[in-house]
């Protein structure tokens, strides 16, 4: 259970230290029947740097946990 927590923070620290993710899909521009021309489109995908603090704690309350019992 120690692990899992300290996996959590890991994954809380990743998500404050990068809080934005582009990711890109494909779109078609021109279709000309054998000719296709495509376009890679970026979109932002903005996270709050609160929420990986939130996942950081939880992770901590976990380890506090685990401490306590074992």
């Amino acid at each position: 259970m120690k692990n899992l927590g300290f996996v959590i923070i890991l994954a809380g620290l990743v998500l404050t230290i990068f809080s934005v993710v582009t990711v890109f899909t494909r779109e078609k521009v021109v279709d000309l029947g054998k000719v296709e021309i495509t376009r890679d489109k970026p979109h932002n995908l903005n996270i709050s740097p609160f929420i990986g603090v939130a996942v950081m704690g939880v992770g901590g309350v976990i380890v506090f946990m685990s401490r306590k019992k074992g």
